[in-house]
């Protein structure tokens, strides 16, 4: 009961901040559903629970994951697929796995703050650290190939905008084109 009364008044206080000082203002349809939605799952997760994950499976795995990604000798092996025949064409040896073009090195989006009698919180586009401002999706993947032909050599970025397949092991003859 208590829980349901904390959920209304949470409710109460969210249409009463959009609503602002004119007690003129009709919530939009958006928020109106937003605040339906928001009552609902909360008792949903009242009468139902979350789900029980003793074992944390996932989390653990993520975890390696991000691990393993951090090893700046990871060698692996790149390929593209073709889209005529869905097979993978080997590229080379690369370092790491590939990383999509729309990721960023900063937030993309940054907090702005406007103190007026009812204080405004809204976000706006963050530029790169180079000046530009990133897609929020894009298609390619860099590869950080290394040179067949130079043992030596730097690995070099490589931008590639088909499919792409990384592997920490050669993929078998059957799915190669």
């Amino acid at each position: 009961m208590k829980k349901w009364i904390f959920s209304s008044l949470s409710m109460i206080c969210l249409l009463v901040a959009l609503m602002g000082t004119s007690c003129n203002f009709t919530p939009s349809a958006d928020t109106v559903t937003a605040v339906k939605q928001e009552q609902s799952l909360q008792n949903a997760v009242e009468q139902i629970g979350i789900p029980a994950t003793p074992n944390h499976t996932e989390l653990k795995q993520l975890k390696d994951i991000y691990e393993l990604r951090d090893n700046p000798k990871l060698i692996h092996y790149a390929y593209v697929q073709s889209a005529m025949s869905g097979k993978f064409i080997y590229l080379g040896k690369c370092i790491g796995y590939g990383i999509p073009y729309a990721t960023q090195f900063s937030s993309p989006q940054k907090d702005i703050f406007q103190t007026t009698a009812s204080s405004i919180h809204f976000q706006m586009p963050q530029a790169e650290p180079n000046g530009l401002f990133m897609p929020s999706d894009a298609r390619g993947t860099w590869v950080m190939l290394l040179d067949p032909n130079d043992s030596t050599a730097a690995a070099q970025p490589v931008y590639i905008e088909g499919d792409v397949a990384v592997s920490p092991f050669k993929l078998p003859n059957s799915v190669m084109q």
